[in-house]
């Protein structure tokens, strides 16, 4: 029968320091995991809402939809998916109205805010603007 040694006195919270050590490395790379996903879906979103608008814009039959419509569709998408803060959302449609194979560009553009990782990583600034563009010819 073999006897189990104990460990020395001076490996005693061994594993306990090196958890302290690393722990704090786990959990910034577990938000930074977190905040990158909550852009990339902001990033999809602003997509998608470009896209919607644009696609308003050139398919929707005479009389073409105005800027006004087109502003009125993009916001009740981001609405819809969240994005309450509307106001700070900037949309910027260019060649409305216009005739058959003239082009659409709708462009939307979101401040994202990161609300963790500033508070860890001190070289990131809170704020990264998010924007997409979206180019249709008319119908």
């Amino acid at each position: 029968m073999k006897l189990q040694r104990s460990k020395p006195d001076r490996e005693r919270g061994g594993s306990v320091a090196e958890f302290a050590l690393l722990a704090p490395v786990f959990v910034v790379l577990l938000f930074g995991m977190v905040e990158f996903g909550l852009a990339m879906y902001a990033k999809g979103v602003i997509t998608n809402a470009s896209r919607e608008g644009a696609r308003l814009g050139v398919v929707y039959g005479t009389p073409r939809k105005t800027e006004a419509e087109i502003i009125a569709r993009i916001r009740e998408y981001l609405n819809k998916a969240g994005f309450y803060a509307t106001p700070e959302v900037t949309i910027d449609v260019t060649g409305e109205g216009g005739s058959s194979g003239t082009t659409l560009t709708v462009s939307v553009s979101y401040p994202y805010t990161f609300q963790v990782l500033p508070r860890f990583v001190q070289g990131l600034t809170g704020t990264r603007n998010i924007s997409a563009n979206t180019k249709m010819l008319m119908e």
